[in-house]
């Protein structure tokens, strides 16, 4: 079995290990089942998940990282910056795609290194089971990171950490080795209500909950079917996600540029709205290659190209060889 002294040294290792490995931020919590698990049942059995049904499908595993991962007793969580500098301007004829698209998938940076970082683990600490999670994985990723220190949980439900803001990328390793837990972070939104004036849908509907049904995020990559004309309307020029309610944070107004390459701006921040539209297949596989922008289907995101297309006023785009004009 591993001292106590011994665990405070793996510790210290860990969040060494994480550093030189690019993560800005470390933290280490319990792996106690979640303290908004009724919360979390209610607003899923009040539909405000939308058609997230992968959310409600393995609910148990969600809120207790004990199921997850049998005999877990600690939970090593990671962040890093992914903030770009992006242009202030947009063209009429783009459509905005959220910050943490605008690079490589984070998947791609995010996963082998938490796989790294697991092994060193168990390395040090042979008898430690491990399983390493991103975003795709069961868990509450934003309440563990919020009780490991990396940030406190903003009225727009985004971690946010007082040095880098919101612009953050969350990992999470789940291990079975009992490691000495940080202070929770302190909220310090004190009555800051910007994120929530700002919402161009009213999907925070108060603070810290969000109705995913109104955010546009939700709307243009979880949401497959038509959208509500109301709804299209309000969002905007935003082809892929939504950055506003960040955009408006104090906390993000000197957040410092990622020094990650792989979250370089693609895009410049924005698409050409003509050229979404006249994507065949291999042009979105070739445009998207390596792109959290995958996530939404060609169908889908020429849905978004062509509501953004009339939200900019756009008169006419050639769909192929027709020309369509706004209207027809």
């Amino acid at each position: 079995m591993t001292s106590t002294l011994d665990v405070h040294q793996i510790s210290s290792e860990i969040r060494a290990a994480g550093r030189d490995l690019g993560f800005d931020r470390i933290g280490i919590t319990t792996a106690e089942p979640s303290r908004y698990r009724d919360y979390f049942r209610q607003w899923l059995d009040d539909g405000q998940s939308g058609s997230m049904e992968y959310l409600s499908a393995r609910f148990a595993e969600r809120v207790d990282p004990g199921i997850y991962l049998p005999d877990a007793a600690s939970v090593i969580c990671v962040a890093v910056n992914y903030f770009p500098k992006t242009s202030p301007d947009l063209p009429v004829d783009h459509g905005r795609i959220a910050r943490y698209a605008l690079g490589e998938d984070y998947h791609r940076w995010m996963t082998p290194r938490l796989h790294v970082l697991a092994d060193r683990l168990r390395a040090i600490a042979p008898e430690a089971g491990t399983k390493c999670c991103v975003d795709t994985a069961p868990v509450m990723e934003k309440e563990l990171a919020a009780r490991a220190g990396i940030g406190w949980m903003g009225k727009n439900t985004c971690v946010i950490d007082e040095g880098i803001g919101s612009w953050l990328l969350l990992g999470e390793i789940i291990t079975t080795l009992k490691l000495p837990a940080d202070q929770p972070a302190i909220d310090r939104c004190g009555s800051c209500r910007r994120c929530i004036d700002a919402c161009p849908t009213g999907a925070i509907t108060e603070p810290y909950r969000l109705d995913a049904r109104k955010c546009i995020s939700y709307l243009t990559i979880e949401h497959r079917s038509e959208i509500a004309e109301g709804l299209q309307r309000q969002m905007g020029d935003w082809l892929y996600g939504c950055d506003v309610c960040q955009e408006v944070c104090p906390f993000n107004r000197k957040a410092p540029e990622t020094e990650i390459s792989e979250f370089a701006v693609r895009f410049d921040g924005s698409v050409n709205l003509e050229s979404v539209l006249n994507w065949t297949d291999a042009d979105y596989a070739e445009s998207l290659r390596h792109s959290a922008m995958k996530r939404v289907k060609l169908p889908m995101l020429k849905r978004n190209a062509e509501i953004v297309r009339k939200n900019r006023g756009e008169k006419s785009f050639h769909h192929g060889d027709t020309e369509v004009t706004e209207g027809e």
